[in-house]
């Protein structure tokens, strides 16, 4: 008797590694990271994070002077993985937000998105949202099969973030990983590229103009409107 074997893949291409093409929408705009252009706005809109809760649950920061934001942007910005954006908040006419691609495997034709680093200008926006779009779509778009999201198991809010956009909890990594002298727990989300056409309808409907009200409340959630394409949810958040 045969063996079960995985699907054909016919005709594979390899996608492009990201080429720094801004990413551009009705809310934001996405450019590849640059110390020069970006650490001004950046290091302003981090500084009104007066808890520095935002860096809870990354590796690195909080930075309490913009030259050493600037240094540690500009390292950044050589770098092709992680490959890191700026965030504009088009509403607020500024930058206040990161993101990267990161564990970029073209030949596997996966791909990551993760630093994400939102000052409170951009949190709970449509540009926040609107930017973690833009980052699926181009990677779907590019020929992507499998889009991720890992975090801190004890970051729900990014638990609770990745399952809103849609993506699928895959599981928890027990001591992965440790940052700041800290063990990390790892939580695995991702979409595949037969999910995206759902995922992208659900995205459109949820950023439509028409589903916000005159004071900007949101009419129908995305958490709704992407709940049937995932494929499992993370029982945690169901506690």
């Amino acid at each position: 008797m045969a063996k079960p074997v995985g699907f054909e893949v016919k005709d594979w291409v390899a996608p492009p590694a990201p080429q720094g093409e801004p990413l551009e929408g009705r809310y934001a705009r996405l450019e590849r990271i640059n110390a020069e252009d970006h650490s001004g706005d950046l290091f302003k809109a981090n500084s009104e994070d007066t808890t520095e809760g935002i860096w809870d649950y990354l590796p690195y920061g909080p930075y309490h002077a913009q030259a050493t934001y600037h240094k540690w942007l500009r390292e950044m910005a050589a770098l092709d993985d992680p490959y890191f954006y700026a965030i504009k908040n088009k509403e607020l006419g500024r930058f206040c937000g990161i993101a990267s691609y990161l564990r970029i495997d073209v030949n596997a034709g996966s791909i990551e998105v993760g630093h994400i680093n939102f000052a409170p200008a951009l949190q709970r926006t449509r540009a926040a949202t609107e930017a973690m779009y833009l980052m699926m779509k181009w990677a779907f778009e590019a020929g992507y099969r499998r889009y991720e999201w890992k975090c801190d198991a004890l970051n729900y809010g990014s638990r609770r973030a990745a399952q809103r956009l849609g993506l699928s909890y895959e599981g928890t990594f027990r001591q992965a990983t440790m940052y700041k002298g800290r063990n990390r727990d790892t939580a695995w989300f991702a979409a595949i590229d037969k999910e995206w056409p759902a995922l992208e309808a659900a995205f459109q409907a949820w950023l439509h103009p028409n589903n916000f009200t005159e004071t900007g409340q949101q009419i129908d959630s995305l958490g709704n409107l992407t709940a049937l394409v995932r494929v499992a949810s993370d029982p945690t958040l169901e506690r």
